[in-house]
């Protein structure tokens, strides 16, 4: 690759046509970064096994950890997961969109890279209008693993993406800087009671007082 392509996104999603260089990437198992609700996060077809095992190569990251997928819509959380039990729509409807990432037990057609092995998948519905409208737009769940090298800090601006990752991304969407902060929580609902693997950006107090409510 001579260079990675750098687009503005809000005048990708704007532009007639502004999409198809995007979706011809990820269709061929392209990986591009795009901000999300807290930080740059990698994106490519979860379905696409090359793909996804490019985002563990690009970060140099160990693929004994699963990652997770966004979606825009309940079509696409039913794609990648075999279930939506009553625990999860209620901390969806009380959390949505937002920093609320769901573990849900994964549909078999799920590449193992993704997973893991796991048997699960992390789903989250992002609160960043950009990244709402691009995952929309695009028909298509993609991954948000932290567009960084394993270890390093994570990155809220296209140009940080840039430095760090350089060549080995396709695409850099920039979608100007993001918020930064606690990363999204992270709970379990494949097991009772759910269990918290990250607390995060929401507090489990918040999250337990809306389970209790069910």
């Amino acid at each position: 690759m001579v260079g990675t392509i750098k687009l503005d996104l809000k005048d990708a999603l704007n532009r007639g046509g502004g999409l198809e260089p995007i979706r011809h990437i990820l269709q061929r198992g392209g990986v591009i970064a795009y901000p999300t609700d807290t930080f740059y996060g990698l994106g490519a077809d979860p379905f696409n096994e090359a793909a996804v095992a490019r985002i563990y190569e690009i970060k140099g990251r160990t693929s004994g950890k699963p990652i997770l997928v966004l979606v825009s819509s309940l079509d696409q959380i039913d794609s990648v997961a075999e279930e939506f039990p009553p625990t999860a729509a209620a901390l969806a409807q009380t959390f949505w969109p937002g920093p609320l990432t769901l573990v849900l037990r994964a549909r078999p057609e799920l590449p193992h890279l993704l997973t893991a092995g796991t048997g699960t998948i992390g789903v989250r519905f992002p609160r960043h209008d950009l990244a709402r409208r691009l995952i929309n737009d695009l028909h298509h769940s993609l991954t948000a693993s932290s567009a960084n090298l394993s270890g390093t800090e994570n990155p809220t601006t296209a140009r940080q993406v840039e430095e760090q990752l350089g060549n080995h991304v396709d695409l850099i969407l920039d979608g100007g800087p993001t918020p930064g902060g606690k990363v999204s929580t992270l709970i379990d609902l494949t097991v009772s009671p759910p269990r918290f693997l990250r607390e995060g950006a929401i507090g489990r107090e918040e999250i337990l007082k809306c389970l209790n409510g069910i």
